[in-house]
């Protein structure tokens, strides 16, 4: 079926964590099983990394729709200059 994502941008300053949440990112696809969409990271945050918070300091390259339901995935700032 056809794939629908909505996101909002987050913003973030020098060590900040943020845990994404189903209000970012969220996607459909028309299936009755949302849980198994997978996210793949094509572009990766430019000071920072997504983790996984049962591995922090390791970076991620995907993640499920059901770590976003679970709270499991953060957007963590290297503390390297700007937002």
């Amino acid at each position: 079926g056809d794939i629908v994502l909505l996101a909002k941008p987050v913003t973030l300053t020098e060590g900040d964590r943020v845990t994404l949440t189903t209000d970012v990112p969220v996607a459909t696809d028309g299936t009755s099983k949302p849980e198994k969409l997978l996210y793949a990271v094509s572009l990766p945050p430019v000071h920072g990394q997504i983790e996984h918070i049962n591995y922090p300091s390791v970076p991620i390259s995907s993640y499920r729709q059901l770590d976003v339901v679970a709270q499991k995935v953060s957007n963590v700032h290297n503390n390297s200059h700007g937002s």
